[in-house]
């Protein structure tokens, strides 16, 4: 089973990556939550990845850990193609999600986009 959670997540972040929207419908269950952005079903993961597409054309996520137990992902990503700000590093994200029958049914994360930096 972890071979397959860490392969939906893999296709999940390609996915991004590529602006592919409708590989949502098939990567994200119908009832996918969103517990973070406190939103359910697949048509919110495409509005957040379009806004964040239209805020930040070039936007790429690099996975930089995945630790898969059972059905679930941690995965660490930082974020490229997004203004750093005086050259601080690109912002990071730690996700966590849950598969449930190939499909990611929810997700927990933070991320340090938009957050200020200590001088």
């Amino acid at each position: 089973m972890t071979d397959h959670v860490r392969a939906v997540a893999r296709r999940m972040y390609d996915a991004f990556n590529a602006g592919d929207m409708h590989a949502a419908d098939a990567l994200f269950a119908a009832d996918f939550v969103s517990h973070p952005l406190g939103t359910v079903g697949v048509e919110s993961v495409k509005r957040a990845w379009s806004g964040m597409h239209a805020m930040f054309p070039g936007i790429r996520v690099e996975v930089e850990d995945m630790l898969v137990d059972g059905d679930r992902a941690a995965v660490r990503t930082t974020l490229h193609g997004v203004p750093d700000g005086d050259g601080r590093p690109p912002p990071a994200m730690l996700e966590i999600f849950h598969v449930r029958d190939g499909r990611i049914a929810e997700l927990w994360g933070m991320s340090t986009l938009g957050r200020p930096q200590a001088t």
